[in-house]
C-alpha cells in the first residue's frame, strides 16, 4: 500500500472519531470531520484511485450539508463530478451535478450553479447528448434569473445544436426561436439573421415548406443581402418543386460554413421531387393507345367487309329465284 493511501486510511479515521458522540461530546464535530475527509480525497486523488476519492468528498459534502454550510458542500460535489468523469460514471455525473447546482442556488450562488451545470452538460455532449440537453436548459434558466441574456443565448445556442444533432427538429424550432429573442434584446442583426437561416433549415427538415416562407417574411429583414439571395432561390426550388434550383441553393458557401451541426442540416435536406401531372400521358402510354385505336379500327373495317359481302351474296340468290320464277318457257 502506497504511503498516500495509508495517509488517506488516517485522515479517514480521524474523520470517523470526529463523528463519534459520547456522554460529554453531545455533538458530532461536522467541520472538523469534513475537513479530514476532504485531506483523504485529495490523498486518493493524488494516487489516481477516483472512486476511492468520490467516496470522501461525498462524505464531506454530507457533513458540510448537516453543518449549514452550503456552499462548501456544492463545491464537494462537483469535485465528486470530476470523479465520475474519470471513471466513464455518466449517471452519477448526472445526479451529483443536480446536487451542486440545487445547493449552490440555495446559497444564493447561481453563476456557480451554471457553471457547474455547463461543465457536467460539456462532459455528456459526445457520449450522452440527450442528457446534456436538460442541463443547459436548467442553466438558461438560471442565469436568466439574474437577467443575463447573453450567457442564456450561448447556452441555448448549445441546446439548439444538441437537438438539431439528435434529431429533435420541432424542439429545436423552439430552441432558436428562444435563442432569437435573447438576441433581440442584445440588438445583434448579424447573429439574428444567421439564426433566420437556422430556422428556415429546420422548417424544411420537417417537411413544412409554407412556415419556411413564414419564418422568412418574419425575420428575413434581419439577413444580410447573401442570406436574402440564397433563402428567396432556395425557397422558391421547394415551392416549384425544383430541385437544380434547391441544390445549388443549399451549395452556396455560408451555409456550408455555418456550424457543423446545421451544416450537416443543410446537406442531409431531401431535394423536392417533381409531381407528375396525370393528365399528361407519356410517349409510351400515347402509343399503346394509337396502337389501340388502329387495331379497333382494322377491325371494324373487316367487320364491315363481311356484311357488304354477305349482302351481295343474298343479292345475286335473289336474281337466281326471280329468273326461273315464270317458268322455262
Amino acid at each position: 500500500m502506497s504511503s498516500k493511501k495509508e495517509e488517506a486510511l488516517a485522515h479517514i479515521k480521524e474523520a470517523e472519531k470526529y463523528l463519534k458522540t459520547s456522554f460529554f461530546k453531545w455533538k458530532p464535530d461536522l467541520d472538523s470531520a469534513a475537513d479530514e475527509y476532504n485531506k483523504a480525497a485529495t490523498c486518493y486523488k493524488t494516487v489516481r484511485a477516483h472512486a476511492e476519492c468520490r467516496d470522501c468528498l461525498a462524505k464531506a459534502a454530507n457533513c458540510h450539508e448537516q453543518n449549514g454550510s452550503l456552499f462548501a458542500a456544492a463545491k464537494c460535489y462537483e469535485q465528486g463530478v470530476l470523479m465520475s468523469k474519470e471513471l466513464a460514471d455518466l449517471p452519477t455525473v448526472i445526479t451529483l451535478c443536480e446536487r451542486a447546482a440545487k445547493l449552490f442556488q440555495q446559497h444564493g450562488s447561481p453563476e456557480s450553479a451554471a457553471q457547474c451545470l455547463e461543465k457536467s452538460a460539456k462532459i455528456l455532449e459526445t457520449s450522452r447528448p440527450a442528457d446534456a440537453v436538460p442541463l443547459y436548459q436548467r442553466a438558461t434558466d438560471v442565469v436568466m434569473l439574474e437577467d443575463r441574456p447573453r450567457t442564456a443565448a450561448n447556452y441555448t445556442s448549445k441546446t439548439s445544436r444538441l437537438m438539431v444533432r439528435l434529431g429533435r427538429y420541432d424542439e429545436a424550432v423552439v430552441s432558436v426561436r428562444r435563442e432569437m429573442g435573447y438576441q433581440q434584446e442584445l440588438e445583434d442583426a448579424a447573429q439574428l439573421g444567421r439564426l433566420t437561416v437556422v430556422l428556415v433549415l429546420l422548417h424544411l427538415a420537417r417537411d413544412d415548406v409554407v412556415a419556411a416562407r413564414k419564418a422568412f417574411d418574419e425575420w428575413g429583414n434581419y439577413c444580410e443581402a447573401e442570406e436574402v439571395g440564397t433563402l428567396s432561390q432556395l425557397l422558391e426550388g421547394y415551392e416549384e418543386e425544383d430541385p437544380e434550383l434547391a441544390r445549388r441553393a443549399l451549395g452556396s458557401s455560408f451555409i456550408k460554413h455555418m456550424d457543423i451541426d446545421y451544416a450537416k442540416l443543410a446537406a442531409s435536406l431531401k431535394l423536392p421531387e417533381v409531381t407528375a401531372n396525370p393528365q399528361e400521358k407519356s410517349p409510351t402510354a400515347e402509343a399503346q393507345s394509337t396502337d389501340a385505336l388502329a387495331a379497333n379500327f382494322q377491325q371494324s373495317v373487316s367487320v364491315s367487309q363481311g356484311a357488304t359481302g354477305a349482302a351481295a351474296d343474298v343479292v345475286q340468290h335473289d336474281d337466281e329465284d326471280d329468273e326461273y320464277a315464270g317458268g322455262l318457257c
